[in-house]
């Protein structure tokens, strides 16, 4: 997994160069999830592994699939093909998307509870981390009743944790010292 991160970071930040460069972040975003979709597929594993197609057939298969992709976007799975690298499009895309949100100055939070929250919760806990940290807060959510009651948040390297396990975890370390 690391070697295929670092294989494709260069793209990734050639992109996203390239993107905000011509102000058009959201649409490279875009175009890239797509693309990521498609490479995700089994047919897409099938198409770069058969030696009848060369690459610049698979370029052109991928980003038909794709759909609407501008110039530059084209020539990039272009040169992706040409690398032998289109493989790597959904890591490159997971990494164009963590330069977005370094850009942006937001950060991702996966915000895990016991029970499903309501639009109301996640809004409550979104809004008080963005105070919290300064920036714009992008959150998934997760239901894990393992935690018993309340929320466990990661953002980055940081984890906050206000559930009731993380608390009887705390309570057992300190009855045991």
């Amino acid at each position: 997994m690391a070697e295929a991160l670092t294989i494709a970071r260069p793209y990734a930040e050639a992109a996203f160069k390239l993107a905000a460069e011509t102000k058009k972040v959201k649409e490279w975003s875009g175009a890239l999830s797509r693309l990521a979709t498609v490479m995700k597929a089994d047919v897409a594993t099938e198409l770069l592994d058969n030696p009848n197609i060369d690459r610049a057939q698979a370029a052109a298969i991928v980003s038909e699939a794709a759909g609407k992709l501008d110039k530059h976007q084209k020539n990039f799975v272009q040169v992706l093909a040409d690398n032998g690298r289109l493989a790597q499009l959904p890591d490159i895309a997971a990494l164009f998307e963590q330069s977005r949100d370094r850009h942006e100055n937001v950060l991702e939070a996966t915000i895990e509870s016991a029970f499903e929250l309501t639009d109301a919760q996640k809004a409550a806990i979104v809004d008080t981390l963005k105070k919290r940290f300064g920036k714009g807060i992008k959150a998934t959510t997760t239901v894990n009743p393992e935690l018993i009651g309340g929320v466990s948040i990661q953002i980055g390297d940081e984890v906050i944790d206000a559930s009731v396990r993380g608390k009887l975890s705390q309570l057992a370390a300190s009855l045991t010292k």
